[in-house]
């Protein structure tokens, strides 16, 4: 049943401005930057957020010498706001797409592995019947873009649900779990060292991913639960470009799925150190919104997500 006094507060207080506001706030950190951004002058924008916070009757953003932080209650209200107003974006854009004839566009955010082989199976099909849709697809760790996904910038991801605050008001549907291996360039000094021991490995140089990812938790953890120092991050990337490249030119260490590097260890360019370190991550699948209606096109792209799983 819907909060009367939520209802109230929406009908009667929250505008379109104040909204605005605080995604601005929020991107900025000032009041002065924020305004300028809104289109509102400074004392406007001071007097809007004194509104909020008076309606709500909580503090959402503490001000500092430098500018202003959000409280725990105003990262709820810019992440909300932000989701919102994405919300009538899309909404705008399906209507122009209703006047036009065009078929709008999906925007879709994948963690490494699903990006070099279910993703582009799902999006070639989707492209065959749908050419006329735009189509954009991000690369990053999951955090990253679960981060996306609540703010409204993606309409589906494959990833995981990091956190119970995320998985309340997001759907999940698990596809696979993600073996990680061992892997550097064809003739490494580890290739020749035996059988290698953790210490030989925390000394060894590594490509690292990103420090908010699960993988680099899990690494960190195995060497710390061993007494060990944490391997040193030459380079801290989640581009395959660039881990490629320095794989094969250099003596760097990383820890992947095989099938990003399936070509290369076929081609025997790239191979697999013998050493299992039980690096088994939990499942991923398909992510979106519970609360917000996918459009048809986003909706079909679910769909072939999901299928070509199979």
């Amino acid at each position: 049943m819907r909060d009367h006094l939520s209802d109230r507060f929406v009908r009667t207080h929250l505008k379109t401005s104040h909204m605005v506001l605080l995604v601005e706030l929020g991107r900025h950190g000032s009041i002065l930057r924020a305004a300028q951004a809104a289109n509102m002058t400074q004392s406007s924008a001071s007097k809007r957020l004194s509104e909020l916070e008076y309606v709500l009757g909580v503090q959402l953003f503490e001000r500092l010498a430098r500018g202003i932080s959000p409280t725990i209650n105003g990262e709820v209200m810019i992440r909300r706001a932000g989701a919102a107003l994405a919300e009538m974006d899309s909404a705008h854009q399906e209507v122009m797409e209703l006047m036009s004839g065009s078929r709008g566009q999906v925007s879709v955010g994948t963690i490494i592995t699903p990006s070099t082989s279910l993703v582009p199976r799902a999006l070639t099909e989707f492209k065959a019947s749908h050419p006329a849709v735009n189509v954009s697809v991000v690369v990053d760790t999951s955090i990253a873009l679960l981060q996306q996904l609540r703010a409204g910038m993606l309409d589906v991801m494959i990833g995981r649900i990091i956190g119970a605050d995320a998985s309340a008001e997001l759907k999940f549907v698990p596809l696979q779990t993600e073996q990680h291996h061992l892997v550097v360039r064809a003739g490494h000094p580890l290739t020749k060292a035996g059988d290698l021991t953790l210490r030989q490995l925390s000394q060894a140089t590594w490509i690292l991913p990103p420090r908010a990812s699960v993988l680099r938790d899990r690494l960190t953890s195995l060497f710390v639960s061993k007494g060990l120092d944490t391997p040193r991050a030459a380079v801290e990337t989640s581009a395959m470009p660039v881990i490629i490249s320095l794989l094969l030119s250099s003596d760097f260490l990383v820890a992947l799925p095989l099938e990003p590097l399936r070509h290369y260890l076929e081609a025997g360019l790239l191979v697999q150190l013998d050493v299992d370190l039980d690096l088994v991550m939990d499942a991923y699948g398909i992510v979106t919104r519970k609360q917000h209606r996918l459009s048809t096109s986003a909706q079909i792209m679910v769909d072939l997500l999901s299928r070509a799983s199979c």
